[in-house]
């Protein structure tokens, strides 16, 4: 999988969220001043030779929707910056994230009890 431009990141945010969605329709989602629809015809087929999406044609419209899932993508991502900035080590991630983001005490005993959680699910499944 490949990785994104920031605006086509921007772009695939819309689709995820919209899951199947119109060229008019993506325009409305940007905020102003709105990208020209040339702009944006780009970066849709930039991200159809991606791989990232495809389209239904209704009429002479095209409805875009997502070929890639949004958590796939987030989750190669995140892989990607703990085996280049740390190490590829998912501890060091971890304390480097929770050290360094002013988490309140809720936030830490909330990922504290996803990191439970998961931990149970392996257990379970070994």
């Amino acid at each position: 999988m490949m990785n994104l431009s920031k605006k086509e990141e921007q772009l695939m945010g819309y689709i995820w969220r919209a899951e199947k969605i119109f060229l008019k329709e993506i325009i409305e989602c940007y905020p102003e001043p709105k990208p020209a629809t040339t702009t944006i015809a780009t970066l849709l087929k930039r991200l159809q030779d991606k791989g990232f999406l495809s389209y239904e044609v209704f009429g002479n419209s095209r409805q875009y929707y997502p070929l890639v899932k949004k958590s796939d993508y987030f989750s190669k991502e995140v892989k990607g910056i703990i085996n280049k900035f740390f190490n590829n080590s998912a501890p060091q991630f971890a304390s480097f994230f929770t050290s360094s983001n002013d988490l309140t005490i809720e936030e830490l005993e909330s990922l504290k009890k996803l990191v439970d959680s998961e931990i149970q699910k392996k257990k379970k499944n070994d």
